[in-house]
């Protein structure tokens, strides 16, 4: 009877790990999909994305007839897109970065399957004003670094032979266009350079165009929009924009199929259409949801709709898919904000977000903006606004997947020019901007005024009246701040609320026909100047500084807005994006902005847990995104540390237990709190260095930790353990990839991340190591000498560095040592990184490819010794013969003390 029990537990033991398992697996096995020009490839339609980043001749500086088809451009550098110019130091504000010309020519023969095809190079954006040449012919002239820059180069290409792109661009200062303002006096940079991803676009002739390139109001493209939605039902409205370049007229059809989540059909329609050869048409059809699953940021619910053209006989000619979230937003005044038809429950916590990251500048990988709106998701934050201009396509789709409110800006910042272009160009940005995110659940309101500018008022009405030009639609409403000129144009006013009372620092009256955010809030200046500030921190500075900052960002002792303070108002102001999520470099200031929850790395600060214990308790549907309960010991245990430590915590409640005579210290929330969902939890006179260096000299290193336990509804659900770090011994390495594979398309990127830490692998915060970086296999280290960011110095116990994979897949191995290697300094430390091979074909000449290929050879700094690993380990036995030597000057030190 007993064995028979054991084994009904045993199974259903099994069946639930394996449940687990399960769940976990999906997590772990789900790898981001990133669209090209707008949508998503669908197989046997005819039309085909292939990459155009790998291998661009580039050169700094102007050169004249660069333009040119037979222009010598074999000295030039190679490099791949997205391309930042050059490689920055960690820190790199203050106008260091390049200004000025650059050129790029790439070299390459046209596919044969090309043939026949109609072809759009498009890229996704280049910094500044621009030129595109087609063996040697202008095909475009774009002005403005943030939105796509798109050519029809079909009747340009040549069959058989080599062909070049050549690209000029210039981020130099220039007013006619926005932003506008000079670098020196910008609160961000420009950088520079084709730093978003380039694609060739090969489609039948007849066939969906796209809405950047179109320039029609209100269409071109496919633009999904939505009415009368509940979790009853939903009509969605489909426009379909149709252009046939083809010799002959054209009858067919217009097909769109639903499917779920699961691959299942959920609805279809289909609307016939003419077109005369030469002509483009937007057609319209409406498509009635049943009962469906409505997107909201606790559960991001993406459907795949499948466009089609079909011609008269039923064969398809063009399509593509596209990822919806079928939702409603409504602003109602002194109800604030509605999402799905209900009330939304609870203040919205967002943050903004400049696009640059150490060392690139803004030329991210599709990976690196996904891994970003990763982690601030994970954080718990449900809005990000998109400061100042609209950001990269990867980072809006990862906002509709991992359940990210957007506000999308115009470019702009604190600038206006009375010169009638600029605000032509401004309007045409707005165009584009929405044109372009139109179809993203993710959007929850345009902000297309100029950021802290004192623009002519009927700017402001004009602005409007374009929006709602180019959609037409429910759904769709517009932000500025309160005191800005034509705010009653507007029905969400940008203001602070008072600390827990209701009304705002700069408005007399609530009216109770607008809604109320904050777009900016945290960010605590001595002056606009100088820029002292308790909210600016360096990682390196270490935990006090953190710890400063991250009780700031919670609940302040002065009167200033906080997150304590948002949770503290009546819903009519519906909540505020932190200044900043991330560290950042700025133009018209020598030092980065430090204000960020994580480093310009994307490591962690203190802020970054305190925010993350504020997301709710409850676990989720949201399998790509953390949720559920946390618990985080905000103390290293350092001589230096505070005795009282802090616990970050979203649970019901917190034991604390601490060495000494095994004291237990318990925290236990008040539910009566109207403020933050989780309070700051301070544990006075904890942590004695004294104690522990008692405890050390007995040689009872292992009694000395800190552990946190959190509990909901009276059980442990999540735990924390910090001890002391030790002697430094060894260096331990991680990738900080949120689990998403590396490509081999030679854009790709992924931070490396190597920390001193001890026997037990605890990490050594208080040191000043230099870490060397070495790379072999099929990648590079982003990272030079002269920038100092190979070697880099240890701050707070880490070293991060980037890691590019190149486009051939398999290993990448990296290797980090200390710069000055003796018998007791910390062991060398490796790992591996396994690139995929692209989804997308990758178009070059095969032997600039190659070249490209031997470039990162010749600098990946890769160990020559055939022997690495003998001598790690003969260094390990080394340093294990003089720990035992060091017990005998152990013994006399305590000996004579």
């Amino acid at each position: 009877m007993r064995n028979t029990l054991f084994l009904i537990r045993l199974t259903i033991f099994l069946l639930l790990l394996n449940g687990m398992n399960g769940l976990c697996a999906i997590a772990n096995s789900y790898q981001p999909e990133y669209s090209t020009a707008g949508f998503y490839e669908l197989d046997n339609t005819g039309r085909k994305v292939f990459s155009m980043n790998p291998a661009w001749r580039f050169h700094k500086g102007n050169v004249t007839g660069a333009e040119d088809i037979e222009f010598d451009d074999s000295h030039w550098k190679l490099v791949s897109l997205p391309d930042g110019m050059e490689i920055l130091p960690a820190e790199a504000s203050g106008c260091i970065n390049y200004q000025g010309e650059v050129w790029y020519r790439k070299h390459f023969t046209p596919e044969e399957e090309w043939k026949g095809k109609r072809l759009f190079l498009h890229f996704e954006a280049i910094m500044g004003k621009s030129k595109v040449w087609v063996n040697g012919k202008l095909v475009k002239e774009h002005f403005g670094g943030f939105l796509p820059v798109i050519s029809d180069v079909t009747d340009y290409l040549v069959y058989g032979k080599d062909n070049v792109i050549a690209v000029w661009a210039d981020n130099a200062n220039d007013a006619s266009y926005p932003p506008g303002k000079q670098q020196d006096m910008l609160d961000f940079a420009y950088f520079g350079g084709i730093y978003r991803d380039c694609w060739m676009i090969a489609h039948n002739d007849v066939y969906l165009t796209d809405p950047n390139y179109e320039n029609e109001i209100a269409s071109g493209g496919l633009f999904v929009s939505y009415n009368n939605v509940s979790d009853k039902s939903a009509n969605i409205r489909l426009d379909a924009h149709v252009r046939n370049m083809s010799s002959k007229s054209f009858s067919g059809k217009v097909e769109y199929e639903l499917y779920d989540r699961n691959g299942n059909k959920v609805q279809s329609n289909s609307k016939s259409f003419s077109l005369s050869k030469g002509k483009a048409r937007t057609t319209t059809v409406g498509m009635n949801v049943e009962n469906p699953h409505l997107w909201d940021p606790d559960s991001p619910y993406l459907y795949q709709l499948y466009v089609y053209i079909k011609d008269k006989n039923n064969n398809i000619i063009d399509g593509y898919r596209r990822k919806i979230g079928i939702r409603s937003i409504e602003f109602k005044g002194k109800d604030g904000f509605w999402l799905n038809g209900k009330p939304y429950p609870y203040p919205l916590i967002g943050a903004n977000r400049h696009q640059d990251f150490a060392v690139i500048g803004n030329a991210l990988s599709n990976s690196l903006h996904w891994r970003d709106a990763k982690k601030l998701r994970d954080a718990g934050l449900r809005v990000i606004r998109n400061a100042h201009y609209p950001q990269d396509p990867a980072f809006m789709d990862a906002c509709d997947e991992l359940g990210l409110f957007v506000i999308v800006n115009t470019p702009g910042w604190q600038f206006w020019n009375d010169a009638p272009i600029f605000a032509k160009r401004v309007y045409n940005d707005i165009r584009n901007m929405v044109r372009r995110d139109r179809n993203h659940p993710s959007v929850w309101m345009w902000e297309p005024i100029l950021n802290e500018t004192w623009y002519p008022e009927d700017f402001a009405k004009n602005v409007v009246d374009i929006l709602h030009e180019e959609y037409p639609y429910p759904y769709c409403y517009a932000g500025c701040d309160v005191t800005a000129r034509g705010s009653e144009y507007f029905p969400i006013h940008f203001t602070h609320p008072l600390n827990g009372a209701g009304g705002a620092f700069n408005t007399q009256n609530m009216n109770p026909e607008i809604s109320y955010f904050t777009r900016e809030w945290g960010d605590n200046v001595d002056d606009w100047n100088s820029h002292n500030s308790p909210s600016r921190v360096n990682r390196a500075w270490g935990e006090i500084p953190m710890l400063i900052q991250a009780q700031g960002y919670a609940k302040t002792d002065y009167k200033y807005t906080c997150y304590d303070v948002l949770y503290r108002n009546s819903r009519q102001h519906m909540g505020g994006c932190l200044w900043h999520s991330f560290d950042h470099q700025r133009g018209y200031h020598p030092d980065p902005f430090y204000g960020g929850i994580m480093d310009a790395f994307r490591q962690p600060k203190l802020a970054y847990y305190m925010f993350c214990s504020q997301r709710p308790a409850q676990k989720n549907d949201m399998l790509i995104s953390e949720t559920g309960p946390m618990v985080y010991i905000a103390n290293a245990m350092t001589p230096f540390s505070p005795k009282d430590v802090t616990v970050y915590s979203n649970c019901d409640e917190v034991r604390l237990t601490y060495c000494k005579n095994g004291k237990q210290y318990i925290y236990k929330k008040e539910k009566t709190d109207m403020g933050m969902p989780s309070p700051v939890i301070t544990f006075e006179n904890v942590w004695d260095v004294m104690y522990d260096k008692k405890l050390a000299r007995e040689r009872k290193h292992n009694d000395s930790y800190l552990f946190a336990e959190g509990l909901v509804d009276g059980k442990v659900v999540a735990t924390h353990k910090v001890l002391p770090a030790r002697r430094p011994s060894k260096i331990v390495m991680w990738v900080d990839n949120e689990n998403v594979e590396t490509t081999a398309d030679g854009s790709d990127l992924v931070t490396v991340i190597a920390a001193v830490a001890d026997d037990k692998g605890n990490i050594k915060r208080l040191n000043n190591y230099h870490i060397k970086f070495e790379i072999e296999g099929n990648g590079e280290l982003v990272a030079d000498e002269a920038t100092f960011t190979n070697p880099r110095q240890v701050q707070w116990g880490t070293a991060p560095v980037l890691v590019r994979a190149n486009t051939n897949a398999g290993e990448i191995k990296v290797k980090a040592s200390v710069v000055f290697e003796g018998i007791h300094t910390p062991l060398s430390a490796e790992l591996i990184i396994k690139s995929v091979a692209s989804k997308h074909k990758l178009i070059a000449d095969n032997k600039e490819l190659s070249l490209l290929l031997e470039g990162y050879k010749k600098n990946d700094g890769v160990v020559s010794e055939s022997n690495t690993d003998c001598k790690s380990e003969i260094k390990r036995l080394q340093q294990e013969l003089s720990r035992l030597k060091l017990k005998e000057v152990e013994k006399q030190q305590s000996d004579f003390e």
